[in-house]
């Protein structure tokens, strides 16, 4: 791994990070983080990405499958699935730093248009793979276009579009292909996904979702559940217990307005499917949450 890259990617976290540790970028789909303690546990629902890990250990779980990611490594996420992560090692004398890329679909279909077909072994959504010296060379010149605003316009696209070569010529580069096949199974989910995700709080039939896929019902749920590891109703599931912990801990709703705003309609059933992901009921596991980011701050 480039030390260059470590340095300039410290640089612009320090200077722009908010206190979560997410310092966004004007270059769209980049983002960089940094952390200065270890994280508590974090459930998301996470879209396809590359994440460049500099400095620090994070895991990652999604399903049974929990791979560890260090220095030199880079994590890839090649379909919109759930995982629980968490920041093992960073301090404040040696924080953890990574750069985080979106995926972008687009740029995959063409690429892999003109880089021909390869074959696809399958596998898990989510690897572990080492940075390569051309990917870390490709970032290190994107994060410099950082300090020039100017070019940003000019030369961002060519530097993802190379980023995203080399990520395709790479050993999990069959995986990330499947994100730009326009009528692949993994985009038709992510169709159905995308309706989840805006229309969480609402009942949304598997028929209706299958529609939105372009699938049968029963074609639907097998593709959908080998896709994300989760049937479409565990998925939803997920996604609004995660946006009542949100609410709770970023805006101080409480547990009855959290989970009807997600679109519970009992409380109970709620507390009970809480504590099920979270591993505490919602007031306690908030209040544990907090003492933590204060313990941190």
């Amino acid at each position: 791994m480039n030390d260059t890259l470590l340095d300039t990617v410290r640089r612009y976290s320090m200077a722009h990070a908010d206190h979560t540790g997410f310092a966004s970028t004007p270059i769209a789909g980049l983002t960089v983080i940094r952390a200065t303690a270890p994280s508590e546990l974090q459930h998301q629902i996470t879209s396809p990405l590359a994440c460049l890990v500099l400095q620090g250990t994070k895991l990652v779980t999604m399903g049974n499958q929990t791979l560890t990611f260090e220095a030199g490594d880079s994590l890839l996420i090649t379909a919109d699935v759930p995982t629980v992560s968490q920041i093992r090692r960073a301090s404040v004398v040696e924080p953890y730093f990574s750069m985080v890329i979106c995926l972008d679909a687009a740029i995959i279909a063409e690429l892999s248009a003109e880089m021909g077909p390869i074959a696809d072994p399958g596998g898990a959504a989510v690897r572990n793979e080492p940075t390569h010296a051309e990917v870390a060379d490709s970032a290190l010149r994107l994060m410099r276009l950082l300090d020039r605003p100017a070019a940003i316009q000019h030369l961002h696209g060519s530097l993802m579009r190379e980023i995203h070569y080399w990520l395709l010529a790479g050993r999990h580069g069959a995986a990330i292909r499947r994100l730009g096949v326009t009528d692949g199974h993994v985009q038709r989910i992510g169709r159905a996904v995308n309706v989840m995700r805006a229309d969480f709080a609402k009942t949304l039939p598997v028929e209706e979702l299958a529609s939105v896929a372009g699938m049968s019902p029963s074609s639907f749920h097998q593709h959908f559940r080998s896709v994300t590891s989760l049937s479409p109703l565990q998925f939803q599931k997920q996604l609004r217990l995660i946006e009542a912990r949100r609410m709770m801990l970023a805006e101080g709703a409480n547990s009855s307005i959290a989970a009807f705003s997600v679109g519970y309609e009992s409380v109970q059933q709620f507390n009970r499917e809480y504590r099920r992901m979270f591993g505490l009921p919602p007031v306690k596991e908030i209040q544990t949450a907090r003492s933590r980011q204060l313990a941190a701050a």
